[in-house]
């Protein structure tokens, strides 16, 4: 059967034969035995819906055997056999171009180049999944190639519910992943409903289909690093010969070393997993690899005496790092960390002083024990930071909860008041007030063509437009266009793809809208395939996460969600192709909600209409909300905002005078 015949059959009436376990793949840990006798059945008779009943005998002891293996039904035998990775647009079934593009994007999530565990449908994170088992995904592919224009897929967390009548403006897929009742959101709720088979963490932009590799985040990494860097500079020098540390190379934080060569520093980045750090050093994304401690501190001192720009990846843990680091007296400029704190009992942390391999054996059948050596580590790690930045080191959380875990542990990382931690979120500091509230954040496109060159043409393309509008920007986001300027400048150098011809910008709603009606203006005139055009969650209105994206809200409504809800309620009827929400994502299961969308564009003046349209609301909708917690910038954005659209009325607040409520 061809590419298009196999997509188009969905679950085949006839048994594939049974895959064999790959163990040259990436593969998620053993997830921990959580369900009752009863609920295994459940778990098993919920696989089997998706199979006719002739096939039951022979499912039930492999799916049995899986659960019993995996601690989850992945239904292995269903992988299917051709190659994953995001095809030309043309190449899929289909009588929908939107629904054509959606597939891409699908098949780029499980590009084996992108996604962290393939086998097991997961794109990154340790646990951020595309679907739960594969006949989901193959069922979802055949109502893509079958739908409309006049349809909508509706997607309830990784299962694909059906094809409903809608009209072409709807999005053609609505997805929501792991929305519970509040009271069922703690970790080994995700855990048991998840291995019941009836819910999923799609992370970010896994369970929406708009992750597009470790380039996602690095751009916003880029800025970290640089803004971090001019917080610490004493006379406006950069960051030659200063040293970044942190951890993590998975598929968010294997960014963290290709952003540090960008922004010019030394990098050292320590990973647990040997695949992972093999996987990044042979994309490029790091330049070294070290496995022994004291070759590492030789290395540094080397590189800081020699004001190197390089990345090292040290294949161990990080806690080893931070403890000889300061034995040694090796001076850290920034620090960090970027383990999947999210998910610390299921793989997102590794105790120091254990193997990877003994970890997993822990985490599977011992698994209190692996909690309690997981906090020890971290009470370890966070004595040893502390011990740096007493000696003038600046760190920052990168929102993957670790100072929320480590807190949890009983570390040291609490502020005076036993309220606030002791150090600021990358929110707080960096990228709230210097982007999120001006409205700036990871605005992303997808070159549907496949073709390189339409990449480099949007590039081109992208620039162009912000030089123009550099002109005219007030100065309190020029250094912001600047640094985007220079960024889409050395795309093409840092080769940054990683799956799909696709890029990532930092822009505000001007800028986005603006480049966006030049692709189109691009498509329409040929030069160009379609575009999807997308964002991380990770932004201004998408996320309501009071530990990350909206840490720097002071008005005590950090801990509400409904900006995200509205955000993706707006998208929706405002012409997104494609809108998601999710509970968890970036700090984990019941600790933030996310809203995202996809978009296509194909160059007529509808998707102008709706490209104008929804791009306006999905970043105005976050700057009302962060104006009216009293952020200054944001105050600053909507006006502008409100200038340029006379349609916007937002409310502002009355500021009071602080000397009146001593």
């Amino acid at each position: 059967m061809t590419f298009q015949e196999l997509i188009k059959q969905g679950i085949p009436s006839e048994l594939p034969q049974p895959k064999t376990y790959d163990i040259s793949v990436n593969h998620a840990p053993k997830r921990k035995e959580i369900l009752s006798n009863e609920e295994r059945i459940l778990a098993l008779k919920n696989a089997l819906r998706y199979f006719d009943s002739k096939h039951h005998a022979t499912l039930i002891p492999e799916f049995k055997e899986e659960l019993e293996k995996y601690g989850r039904i992945y239904m292995y035998r269903f992988r299917p056999d051709y190659k994953m990775y995001a095809r030309p647009i043309e190449e899929y079934p289909g009588n929908s171009l939107q629904a054509r593009a959606i597939m891409l994007m699908i098949q780029n999530n499980l590009d084996y180049a992108v996604a962290q565990h393939p086998h097991e449908l997961i794109t990154y994170g340790g646990n951020g999944a595309v679907f739960s088992n594969w006949a989901q995904y193959l069922l979802t592919m055949k109502y893509l190639s079958e739908m409309t224009d006049e349809q909508t897929l509706v997607m309830y967390s990784g299962h694909p519910m059906g094809l409903f009548p809608s009209h072409k403006n709807a999005p053609r897929v609505v997805v929501t992943n792991g929305m519970m009742i509040p009271n069922y959101s703690k970790p080994d709720d995700w855990e048991k409903f998840n291995a019941l088979g009836v819910t999923q963490y799609g992370q970010m932009t896994a369970g929406s289909y708009m992750y597009i590799g470790p380039q996602g985040i690095v751009h916003g990494t880029t800025i970290t690093v640089l803004n971090g860097g001019r917080k610490i500079s004493k006379n406006g020098e950069g960051l030659a010969g200063k040293l970044f540390v942190t951890s993590g190379l998975g598929g968010m934080s294997g960014a963290q070393p290709k952003a540090g060569n960008i922004a010019g520093c030394i990098t050292v980045c320590a990973e647990v997993n040997p695949k992972a750090v093999h996987t990044r050093h042979s994309q490029g994304w790091v330049d070294e690899v070290i496995t022994d401690i004291n070759e590492l501190v030789v290395r540094v001192k080397k590189a800081q005496q020699n004001k190197e720009v390089v990345s090292i990846a040290y294949q161990g843990n990080v806690v080893d790092i931070w403890e000889e680091f300061d034995k040694q007296d090796l001076y850290i400029d920034l620090g960090s960390d970027q383990t999947s704190l999210h998910n610390p009992w299921a793989g997102g942390y590794y105790p120091v002083g254990v193997s990877f391999e003994d970890a997993n054996d822990l985490m599977a059948n011992n698994p209190s024990r692996f909690k309690e050596l997981v906090q020890e580590s971290l009470r370890r790690q966070a004595t040893a930071i502390n011990k740096h930045t007493a000696k003038g080191t600046y760190f920052f959380d990168y929102g993957n909860a670790f100072l929320l875990e480590a807190s949890r542990a009983g570390a040291d990382v609490m502020a005076p008041n036993n309220i606030d931690f002791k150090y600021p979120s990358y929110v707080q500091d960096i990228m709230g007030p210097m982007c999120f509230d001006y409205g700036f954040g990871p605005f992303r496109w997808v070159c549907t063509s496949g073709k390189p060159e339409d990449l480099a043409k949007t590039d081109e393309i992208a620039c162009e437009v912000l030089e123009e509008m550099i002109k005219n920007s007030p100065k309190e986001i020029q250094q912001q266009m600047a640094d985007n300027i220079r960024w889409i400048k050395g795309a093409q150098e840092n080769k940054l793809v990683v799956g799909s011809q696709a890029r990532i910008l930092y822009a505000d709603a001007e800028g986005r809208i603006n480049i966006a009606k030049a692709f189109n203006d691009a498509i329409k005139a040929g030069k160009i395939g379609p575009v999807v055009l997308g964002r991380d969650h990770h932004d201004v209105s998408g996320t309501d996460s009071p530990y990350r994206e909206t840490s720097n809200i002071y008005d005590g409504s950090k801990f509400t969600a409904d900006m995200a809800i509205h955000n993706v309620i707006g998208d929706s009827f405002r012409g997104a192709t494609w809108v998601s929400i999710h509970n968890g994502g970036g700090v984990g299961w019941g600790e933030v909600i996310n809203g995202g969308f996809g978009m296509l564009l194909d160059g007529t003046v509808e998707a102008q209409k709706r490209l104008e349209s929804m791009l306006f609301w999905d970043v105005n909708n976050g700057i009302a909300r962060r104006s009216w917690a009293r952020n200054d910038e944001a105050i600053f954005a909507i006006k502008r905002a409100m200038e340029v659209e006379p349609l916007l009325k937002v409310t502002i607040p009355n500021l009071v005078d602080e000397s009146l409520l001593k």
